[in-house]
């Protein structure tokens, strides 16, 4: 199984950002897949998921009205749209797959966000 996320880099504050996670390995059909991120410094914490079937979403309310995560069935990838980015917000970001939405076991390498003041 791989979880290939992509789409990180340097953004001014109040600008957007779209990461993208391939998956690959396996059906993902009724896994949650969810977006972490992690600062320097800072525990790793939960940021968003949708549920593979029916694409159900659950946002940190720290992201909730800026970002948006979607899934493109076909292709087998799940988004996270960032918007009016803060600098609060820098971190690796990291998704992941797992069949319950507390679990998740299956892990991609993370992909930098930096968000400049």
């Amino acid at each position: 199984v791989q979880l290939q996320a992509s789409g990180g880099g340097l953004v001014q504050a109040g600008g957007s950002l779209r990461l993208s996670c391939a998956a690959s390995g396996r059906t993902f059909t009724n896994y949650f897949m969810g977006w972490f991120r992690q600062a320097p410094g800072k525990e790793r914490e939960f940021v968003a998921r949708i549920m593979w079937s029916g694409g159900s979403t659950y946002y940190a309310d720290s992201v909730k009205g800026r970002f948006t995560t979607s899934r493109d069935n076909a292709k087998n990838t799940v988004y996270l749209q960032m918007n009016s980015l803060k600098p609060e917000d820098t971190a690796v970001y990291y998704c992941a797959a797992g069949g319950s939405s507390l679990v998740y076991v299956y892990w991609g390498h993370g992909t930098l966000v930096t968000v400049s003041s």
